[in-house]
């Protein structure tokens, strides 16, 4: 059963809609700054969707609401299924409530004594509802937004997120247990915790996020959403419903090998390419264009280079878009996915942004171009060596 995208949303630090984040990267625009949100913590280059961190929840609800939109859907949505994940949840609302505990206990503010001991213990924290703060949240609160009441899932495979969520709603659709799934996944990772643990690894940039290039310097965090409106080709087509591209195959794999650091002959990441396109019934030579991974760290940019070079040696144009929207994390395959039908809608190349002295022998585009594209392919690796393929067809 072929399945086919009718909606789009996407919001990043290049803009809060579909066509004003396009437009902003092919005009090769930066939605990266330095910012110091948290005094505790020194300033860094991010991306960011206001001035301030975003809320997560409030972020779902925006995306959900304007693929629908997009896809001329309303809700009730009984039927439609929801995958929608991240990598990061509601991690920040559970530092809030950490740091609130500890500022409590320090403060040693008296409420009730204890029954038994006559000591006074420390009043109780309010708490928002635990289950919006359950890592599912996000899925549960998109499928109350549409009144779903069928499947719910909540993909958690850290940077594969997206594509992951992708994946599973087309396989809902190909076994026909959905005839339409709402998929994508969401992320507000700007937290104290994220920005400290990646600082600690040494993988954050001092001055901007330069994937491919020689002189990168590592990730920039950024947030960010994308929601797409799966369908069956005969549901959309029974209602008119306009449509940016084919799902064609998709791959995970996982390479078993650190919890970080990628294996560095890419076997795996290489097995799971060569899955995508079996399942598309394409070979390397029908792909047109490459939406990279390209976090813009030495090991994963030299890795994924590598693995381009063995696999498409006859020279594919490639790009990373995360010089521009910084690396959202679980929402990075997502918002990839989303750029790569607009690719194919637009007929445009998008640009590697940030990109000024490429170290490695790939096409890679410094300024958008036109071009015939047929099929592309997205690519996420994530910590933990999970690696997600997907293969668009125009």
């Amino acid at each position: 059963m072929e399945v086919v995208v009718t909606g789009i949303s996407l919001i990043s630090s290049l803009g809060k809609s579909l066509e004003t984040s396009w437009e902003n990267l092919i005009l090769d625009r930066i939605g990266i700054s330095l910012q110091q949100p948290f005094p505790e913590l020194e300033a860094r280059p991010l991306a960011l969707v206001d001035e301030q961190p975003t809320n997560a929840i409030e972020l779902t609800q925006l995306a959900v609401a304007a693929a629908l939109k997009d896809s001329g859907l309303e809700s009730p949505l009984p039927d439609c299924g929801v995958v929608i994940g991240s990598s990061r949840s509601q991690q920040a609302v559970w530092e809030e409530l950490i740091k609130s505990k500890v500022e409590s206990q320090k403060s040693k503010v008296a409420s009730t004594p204890d029954s038994r001991t006559g000591r006074f213990l420390n009043p109780p924290l309010p708490t928002p509802e635990f289950l919006e703060i359950l890592p599912n949240a996000i899925a549960s609160i998109a499928a109350r937004q549409i009144g779903a009441t069928g499947v719910v899932l909540s993909p958690m495979a850290a940077c594969a997120t997206g594509i992951w969520a992708i994946a599973q709603g087309s396989l809902l659709i190909k076994t026909g247990q959905c005839h339409r799934v709402i998929v994508g996944a969401v992320e507000a990772p700007i937290t104290p915790l994220t920005l400290a643990g990646f600082g600690q690894m040494g993988a954050l940039a001092t001055t901007g996020a330069y994937p491919f290039d020689r002189y990168r310097e590592g990730l920039v965090l950024g947030e960010g959403a994308s929601v797409l409106v799966l369908e069956s080709a005969r549901a959309a087509q029974q209602r008119s419903a306009k449509v940016y591209g084919r799902v064609l195959g998709f791959s995970l794999t996982n390479d078993a090998f650190h919890a970080a650091q990628p294996e560095p002959t890419g076997k795996s990441a290489i097995v799971a390419i060569k899955q995508c396109l079996e399942r598309g019934n394409l070979t390397p030579q029908d792909i047109d264009y490459i939406h990279a991974h390209g976090t813009a760290t030495q090991l994963n940019d030299k890795r994924e280079a590598q693995i381009i070079q063995y696999l498409f040696p006859h020279g594919v144009p490639v790009s990373s878009t995360k010089g521009a929207t910084g690396h959202t994390l679980g929402a990075s395959g997502a918002i990839g996915t989303a750029f790569c039908l607009m690719a194919l809608r637009h007929q445009i190349l998008p640009p590697c942004t940030g990109l000024r002295s490429p170290q490695f022998d790939l096409d890679l585009i410094v300024t958008s171009r036109k071009a015939a594209l047929r099929h592309v392919l997205c690519l996420s690796f994530g910590f933990g060596g999970q690696n997600a393929v997907l293969v668009l067809g125009k």
